[in-house]
């Protein structure tokens, strides 16, 4: 898909990755609809955005995705206003540090609905109009998360999982319909999730070395490349590539005796 003259609907867009697809699309696309809880951020991203591309349209919403009722609202809004999306961004997501058995049941279903609900119903309605203008795209953040069992980080990758093998399940029904479908799966990212993730009174989660971390900016010019290279996957960063590919020709074996060493080393 040619991301020049779309129209983007970017969730989670206040912060991290989110922000940087909008500020890379800024001097692309006709049009973006930003979307997240922290309206203030959202506003503040409108103005630095307007100032550099004053003819570019933008919509804030401020919309909590873990309320079904908001993600209604949300729609609703697109259907009134007659706002068609082409390049839906399913960006936003949150996670938790810790063992399962001891997690808020609240932020539980935060997760759920958010990570899985929310991008489910978002792609659900929007995914018709692309198939029927036979042009669109969407892409999914996901991550390499996806492709493990990780005690301690057990909702959050599960979850990513289920990203990852729903876009490629999408991916494979809208074959030959003019719409491309990938799912991003960075590794770590220097943003504020992890620290958002992390329980209060715990000690920092090692996220692995600095050689490993890659920033926001590069991580949605990644994404945005491979939608314009109608990639199915796109892993940003070598070593996180690498990485992976061992990791997804590691037996399971193997795998799960690493996942109880990271258990036992976060009791």
């Amino acid at each position: 898909m040619k991301l020049e003259g779309c129209h983007a609907l970017i969730t989670g867009a206040s912060a991290g990755i989110g922000r940087e697809f909008a500020r890379q699309l800024a001097g692309r696309a006709s049009s973006l609809v930003l979307v997240a809880r922290r309206e203030e951020r959202l506003r503040e991203l409108r103005d630095e955005l307007t100032r550099g591309c004053p003819n570019l349209r933008i919509h804030i919403r401020k919309t909590d995705l873990s309320n079904p009722k908001e993600i209604e609202e949300l729609i609703a809004w697109l259907e009134r206003e007659k706002v068609e999306i082409d390049f839906l961004i399913n960006n936003a997501g949150i996670g938790d540090l810790g063992h399962f058995s001891t997690i808020d049941p609240a932020r539980l279903d935060q997760i759920l609905s958010v990570n899985i609900v929310a991008l489910a119903t978002l792609t659900r309605k929007l995914l018709p109009g692309l198939i029927a203008r036979k042009r669109g795209a969407i892409l999914n953040v996901s991550s390499t998360a996806s492709f493990l069992p990780i005690a301690g980080f057990a909702v959050y990758a599960a979850s990513k999982a289920f990203v990852t093998n729903f876009s490629e399940a999408i991916r494979a029904e809208v074959n030959g319909k003019g719409v491309s479908v990938c799912a991003l799966c960075p590794g770590p990212v220097h943003t504020e999730f992890m620290e958002v993730a992390k329980r209060p009174g715990r000690r920092p989660y090692m996220t692995g070395p600095e050689l490993i971390h890659i920033s926001a900016a590069h991580v949605a010019r990644v994404g945005l490349t491979a939608i314009e290279r109608n990639q199915p996957l796109a892993i940003p960063g070598f070593l996180m590539k690498l990485s992976m590919l061992i990791v997804r020709l590691t037996p399971m074996s193997i795998l799960r005796l690493a996942s109880r060493v990271t258990a036992k080393r976060d009791r």
